[in-house]
């Protein structure tokens, strides 16, 4: 599979929240300017990802969506990589837990809610109070990178 990584245009910003609500993922914050974006030498945009900042300084990996026919060729790899390469630590990530074993790959690790900045800490007591993701035997997993 040949694409090249580069970062996302204002020409990107409808395809990255299709692909992102698409993913089921949380649309809040999708600034195209923080995006990465993986492109077929046709122009496709095939995956994408960010590193968004909150409110209370910290910082997170989010929105990492490759389209289902390109899964599994290390683009996800490749967008994560890049990403972490432009993006000092510390970072955070919310992902579902059967994920969590992906992330460990490029040194994230669990944290529990103690260790969490503010927003992770109301982002992870709303999920577990509208059980979520429990109704299909997951949990949402916070995770960091130092």
């Amino acid at each position: 599979m040949t694409y090249t990584l580069q970062p996302a245009a204002e020409s990107h910003a409808a395809i990255i929240r299709k692909m992102v609500t698409g993913a089921h993922l949380n649309p809040a914050d999708l600034d195209w300017r923080h995006f990465i974006v993986a492109v077929t030498p046709e122009g496709g945009v095939i995956g994408c990802g960010q590193v968004k900042s909150h409110r209370d300084g910290s910082r997170e990996l989010a929105s990492m969506v490759v389209r289902r026919a390109y899964r599994k060729q290390g683009i996800a790899r490749a967008i994560i990589e890049r990403l972490l390469a432009e993006n000092p630590p510390p970072l955070y990530l919310m992902c579902r837990s059967r994920l969590g074993p992906f992330y460990e790959k490029f040194g994230f690790r669990i944290i529990t809610i103690d260790e969490m900045p503010r927003y992770f800490q109301r982002i992870s007591k709303l999920a577990g109070l509208l059980g979520l993701l429990s109704r299909r035997g997951e949990t949402l997993l916070v995770m960091k990178r130092e």
